[in-house]
């Protein structure tokens, strides 16, 4: 499986990122891939391959490039419970400061730098992503509406804004979705206002939450993981991506 280490051009510098595509040459669609908070690291270099190896042109961008190259911050191999307090604390600072402007610049940066990739197709991509990059996810497919086929979010959050701009913002989405929930983040009756959102805008969806879940189980360096879980997202991720995205 082929991948690169990338520098993407974007207004306040460059950001690093990993790429990762099929073998045997040719042009593939493309997928924005954005990392949890934790970043770009082993088990993201791992997802990344693991959904090359489906047939795509897979783009994972350190979202916090301004503060340094990833890891922004030093990582253990294994995030759990007496970590994760510490672990948190520095990327705080780091997830305020990324801000919806922020957020739109380098969603430009790269979806440019994505269709110029000598190995990616022309044709409409797909944005994925974990916790905050869920988030990413949606504000970029609502940004590109042209270029956007299909979003899909895990462990969100996947909208911050308030209820009466919430129409607003999903009304600009064309994407298929898929948003994928823990049970630890969201109750069934938020579930219920996000979904009739959805509907209200008119926004071609699934959207549910996966049982028995708590925020982050498809990251197996973390004690949130969840191994059924992620094959659901599996399960639900690559047939999304097959039918939004061409040769997919």
């Amino acid at each position: 499986m082929p991948t690169k280490t990338l520098r993407i051009p974007t207004a306040d510098g460059q950001a690093d990122a990993f790429a990762a595509f099929p073998d045997g040459g040719g042009r593939h669609p493309g997928v924005l891939m954005y990392p949890d908070g934790f970043g770009i690291r082993p088990v993201l270099r791992e997802m990344a391959r693991e959904l090359a190896g489906h047939g795509y042109y897979v783009l994972v961008p350190n979202i916090f490039y301004r503060h340094g190259p990833a890891p922004v911050i030093e990582l253990p191999e294994y995030i759990g419970a007496e970590a994760r307090p510490a672990v948190l604390a520095q990327l705080m600072p780091l997830i305020e400061a990324h801000t919806t402007e922020r957020v739109l610049s380098d969603a430009d940066a790269y979806l440019g730098f994505l269709t110029t990739r000598p190995e990616a197709g022309p044709g409409p991509v797909a944005v994925t992503g974990y916790c905050i990059g869920g988030l990413l996810a949606m504000r970029t497919a609502a940004a590109h509406p042209r270029q956007v086929a299909a979003v899909a979010g895990f462990h969100g959050p996947v909208v911050a804004d308030e209820p009466d701009s919430l129409h607003s913002f999903l009304s600009k989405v064309t994407a298929q979705v898929h948003l994928g929930h823990a049970e630890s983040d969201l109750t069934p009756e938020a579930l219920g206002e996000l979904n009739r959102a959805l509907d209200a805008a008119g926004v071609s969806y699934t959207s549910e939450i996966y049982p028995g879940t708590v925020h982050g189980f498809t990251m197996s360096d973390t004690d949130a993981f969840d191994p059924a879980a992620l094959q659901r997202h599996w399960d639900r991720l690559l047939p999304l991506l097959g039918r939004t995205l061409a040769n997919g």
